[in-house]
């Protein structure tokens, strides 16, 4: 991924505070996604951002993964490309520690793996 030019600094929050109808990008492998994620996130794999911009909605979006490394990389990248994103801080691991309500496509209790 490279850039088109400075970044400003980065937008960042902490995943308790994300607002409940922010619009949340999942970065995360399809593994982790299918293990537990926020319910109407999108979902598309850090390596997979730049070929599927036209499945970003408009607006603002919060990037979130596991930890939050990942969605650092992806929401700078974005931000130099002109997307107006936040980065969610703690990523997934954070967001379940707060409680935050998660959902899972295997069937089991969601979890952050």
């Amino acid at each position: 991924m490279s850039y088109r030019g400075a970044v400003p600094e980065l937008p960042a929050v902490p995943a308790a505070t994300v607002p409940s109808d922010a619009r949340l990008l999942d970065v995360r492998e399809d593994d982790e996604w299918e293990a537990g994620h926020v319910a109407g996130a999108l979902h598309v794999p850090l390596a997979e951002v730049p070929q599927r911009l036209a499945e970003l909605p408009e607006g603002q979006l919060h990037v979130v993964c596991r930890a939050g490394g990942r969605s650092q990389r992806a929401a700078e990248w974005l931000q130099g490309n002109g997307y107006d994103v936040v980065n969610v801080e703690g990523g997934m691991q954070s967001w379940a520690a707060a409680g935050r309500p998660m959902v899972s496509e295997n069937g089991q209790d969601p979890a952050v793996v």
